[in-house]
């Protein structure tokens, strides 16, 4: 059967680390004294820290799977039935299931030119947060158990974008209140790693400054509920 592209609906706003810093790991071959074991990912040539878009979209398929595939929520694995509405947003990850293409596309996220400035000035673009473990019993902290982790800091904002392609047939505005439902949801968790223990709380804001959960479901309006534009 013929798969007819329809068109793509881009989407663009911020990404805004608020209250706690955000941890994306990156590697090192080596550490030097002094140096975090744990840092962030950053850009190759500029050295910034960056949000990469795979983050935010497996964040969001997760956090949908673990309320809508039964699969997903026995096993802890991706769903990939290939039918479902997070298959066929996020994409299928079994190629004999796969049914049609994903629909979604994150970009990676740089921090804006305020962002910038603003670790220039202050002489850092990132902060580094000890951690130790503690004797349950005694409420002490004991070594040599501690252990640096790397963060973007709380209040940095990085440029947001995202796409949805849709083809005949789709349910364009079911795939809308879907996708403003993940961003709802990543905003009552976390993104990153180390939710638990306080890290990544984050907001995305549409251009309009509306959260980008209200912008999706104020675009769905302009789709029938059969699915492609009024």
């Amino acid at each position: 059967m013929a798969i007819k592209m329809k068109d793509i609906l881009e989407f663009r706003g911020t990404l805004r680390v608020t209250g706690s810093g955000l941890r994306i790991g990156g590697s090192k071959e080596s550490v030097g004294i002094g140096e975090t074991d744990n840092p962030i990912i950053r850009h190759p040539i500029t050295r910034r820290p960056y949000v990469p878009g795979s983050s935010i979209k497996g964040k969001i398929r997760s956090l949908l799977e673990s309320r809508y595939c039964p699969k997903t929520q026995e096993s802890g694995l991706p769903c990939k039935c290939g039918t479902c509405p997070v298959c066929q947003l996020f994409g299928c990850g079994e190629s004999r299931n796969i049914k049609s293409p994903s629909r979604l596309v994150f970009r990676d996220c740089q921090p804006t030119d305020e962002t910038v400035k603003g670790w220039d000035e202050a002489g850092v673009d990132s902060e580094v947060k000890t951690e130790v473990l503690i004797d349950r019993n005694k409420g002490l902290s004991y070594g040599p158990c501690l252990r640096t982790m790397e963060r973007i800091p709380a209040g940095s904002v990085f440029d947001f974008a995202f796409s949805l392609r849709y083809f005949e047939g789709d349910n364009v505005r079911d795939y809308l209140l879907k996708v403003a439902e993940g961003f709802e949801l990543l905003e009552k968790h976390y993104l990153g790693g180390s939710g638990s223990r306080g890290y990544g709380q984050v907001r995305i804001v549409a251009e309009n400054g509306q959260s980008m959960a209200e912008f999706l479901r104020e675009q769905a309006k302009n789709f029938s509920a059969g699915g492609q534009g009024k």
